[in-house]
């Protein structure tokens, strides 16, 4: 007899991160921070996603590093806090993100590092929405950004046709991926959307953030 599922099944977590590297990450704010704090910014937002991935405690924390695991900032990360490191696969965001979900074979949430609201209680909500399949739980969930992407996606299993094609970096990114999930016939669960920092006028809002202060000044 199958064991049902129940809501203390694990459910991992996938942190995707950028090394912070001076001038090859947050491009974006560099004309408004410089290039070294930008890279620093990166540092405590990646810091920050692993610390609230871990205090959710649902599941194994990876963080998927780009260009590649064997970076310095990686490997003290994987010293420090005891992570599983893997690099990220080559292609677009689409590719990178399917080739995490296919090395899972259980649920999975994967979040980037770029959204300073994200709590552990969403990822608590979003692990939620993907267990017990028997008791109707949802196929993927999703937390939108108010730029039209979305800073979190769950899958109870892999589903590589929702990442081909879409439009990564557009304010179309949720709205392609809506219609690919609806032709799919997947039963999927929006929580409130969040925002993340992303450009110089994402900056204002890290105000509210007292670890972010020196940079939303």
């Amino acid at each position: 007899m199958a064991t049902r599922r129940g809501s203390t099944e694990e459910v991992a977590i996938a942190v995707f991160s950028r090394a912070p590297l001076a001038g090859a990450t947050k491009t974006r704010l560099i004309p408004a921070l410089g290039a070294v704090a930008a890279a620093r910014l990166q540092r405590r937002l990646t810091l920050r996603a692993l610390a609230v991935a871990q205090q959710a405690a649902i599941g194994r924390v990876c963080v998927w590093a780009a260009p590649d695991a064997r970076q310095r900032f990686f490997r003290a990360l994987h010293r420090r806090c005891g992570v599983e490191l893997r690099s990220q696969a080559a292609g677009d965001l689409g590719a990178r993100m399917a080739a995490a979900f296919a090395a899972h074979a259980g649920p999975l949430l994967l979040i980037g590092c770029d959204c300073p609201a994200l709590q552990s209680a969403d990822l608590l909500a979003a692990a939620a929405a993907l267990r017990d399949e028997a008791a109707g739980g949802h196929d993927a969930v999703f937390i939108p950004a108010d730029d039209g992407g979305y800073v979190l996606v769950g899958l109870r299993r892999p589903q590589p046709s929702l990442f081909a094609g879409i439009d990564w970096g557009s304010e179309r990114v949720m709205a392609q991926t809506r219609t690919r999930l609806a032709g799919t016939g997947l039963h999927w669960l929006e929580l409130p959307p969040l925002w993340d920092v992303d450009r110089p006028d994402d900056l204002r809002r890290l105000a509210a953030f007292e670890e972010f202060a020196a940079w939303s000044r």
